[in-house]
C-alpha cells in the first residue's frame, strides 16, 4: 500500500506548489512521475517547471521529449512510468488506480474550487477503503501544515 499526501492548495497554484515538492524528490534520491488531465496541461507545467526558481534546475521530461528511462521526473497525460518512478504526483483530479505501485503519491487540489475539493473527498474515501496509508497537508502562508487523518 501507498501512502497517499493530500495536498490542499490555498496559497498558489499547481505550478508554483510543485517545484519545492518536487526537489524534496530528487533530493530524497527519487524519481517521480506527474499524471496531468491531458497533453496541453503536460505542456505547461513543463514550461512552469523550466521557468522555476527554487529549486533552480528540475530535470524533466515528457513524452514531446522522449528518452523517457533517464528523465528523474516524467510528465505524462497517460498512466505510463517510463522512468521506474516511486513518487506519484497528481494533477487535474486524475485518478490514480494503480496507487499501490508506488511508495507515496501526491494528490494535489485546488482549494478554492469546490467541486475540486469534493473530488478530493471522493479520492480520499476510496484511497482509505484501498487500505492505503493517508495523510493530509494544508498550504500555509510559508509551507505546509499537516492535518488530521
Amino acid at each position: 500500500m501507498a501512502e497517499i499526501g493530500f495536498y490542499h492548495l490555498t496559497r498558489t497554484g499547481v505550478e508554483q506548489a510543485l517545484p519545492a515538492l518536487l526537489g524534496r524528490t530528487l533530493e530524497a534520491g527519487r524519481r517521480a512521475v506527474l499524471r496531468c488531465g491531458d497533453a496541453q496541461r503536460v505542456k505547461a507545467v513543463d514550461e512552469a517547471l523550466w521557468r522555476a526558481t527554487d529549486p533552480v534546475w528540475l530535470p524533466h521530461g515528457s513524452a514531446a521529449m522522449g528518452h523517457g528511462p533517464l528523465q528523474p521526473i516524467w510528465l505524462t497525460a497517460g498512466e505510463d512510468v517510463p522512468n521506474g518512478a516511486t513518487y506519484l504526483f497528481l494533477i487535474d483530479g486524475v485518478n490514480c488506480p494503480d496507487a499501490g505501485a508506488f511508495e507515496r503519491v501526491f494528490d494535489l487540489f485546488d482549494g478554492g474550487d469546490p467541486e475540486a475539493v469534493e473530488a478530493a473527498r471522493r479520492r480520499w474515501t476510496s484511497a482509505r477503503e484501498a487500505g492505503h496509508a493517508l495523510v493530509y497537508w494544508r498550504q500555509q502562508a510559508k509551507g505546509w501544515t499537516r492535518g488530521g487523518r
